[in-house]
């Protein structure tokens, strides 16, 4: 687990059998092998983007272990669940990384810190303060708000009142009622 001010991740040469990955769902799916190179994703351009030169940056990162109604799944991005849209209703997720895309969504998440960022989205946000929290999301400047909560945690477990939509490294994984978030410090190499 890393903390403020130590070293992290090395250059190292290539390993030899390198699997090159364009996704944190693909690459999350090799979570047990650390043959693993980022060349796209979330989690690659949290780690500042690919490596230039003759050697590759090696990271010890961390896993989400993911349990809901509609099985179990492993993380090394993000989980998301959410009733409709961005637009409306609850949302609820945990970041192992700092980007969603173009937006610094969770701007204190560090994939080797051993913790989770949890934020959640009021259902009470109104449309034009969901709007300009957006214009704010790829700065990271959307909070503090106040329907905005976020804290950090080793695990998170949540019970829907209504079915939400899991997105698991961005991939559809279905509806949900209960769904539980769990961190494994250092269980997981990546290269870039």
């Amino acid at each position: 687990m890393i903390r403020r001010g130590d070293p992290w991740g090395e250059l190292v040469d290539p390993p030899a059998e390198l699997i090159d990955v364009a996704s944190d769902a693909e690459a999350a799916t090799l979570a047990d092998s650390d043959q693993v190179r980022l060349t796209g994703g979330d989690l690659l351009m949290s780690l500042g983007g690919p490596t230039t030169g003759s050697h590759v940056a090696r990271f010890h990162i961390d896993l989400l272990r993911v349990t809901s109604d509609v099985g179990a799944h492993v993380a090394i991005a993000h989980v998301i669940a959410r009733r409709r849209s961005w637009w409306h209703g609850p949302i609820a997720a945990a970041f192992n990384v700092d980007r969603l895309g173009n937006w610094d969504a969770a701007p204190r998440a560090h994939p080797g810190d051993g913790l989770l960022d949890v934020i959640e989205v009021g259902a009470e946000m109104s449309f034009r303060d969901r709007w300009q929290a957006r214009r704010r999301l790829p700065t990271g400047t959307h909070v503090p708000h106040p329907t905005i909560t976020t804290r950090r945690a080793r695990a998170v477990s949540w019970t829907f009142d209504a079915p939400r939509r899991l997105w698991v490294d961005g991939e559809r994984c279905g509806f949900v009622r209960s769904l539980e978030v769990v961190v494994e410090p250092g269980a997981a190499t990546v290269h870039t």
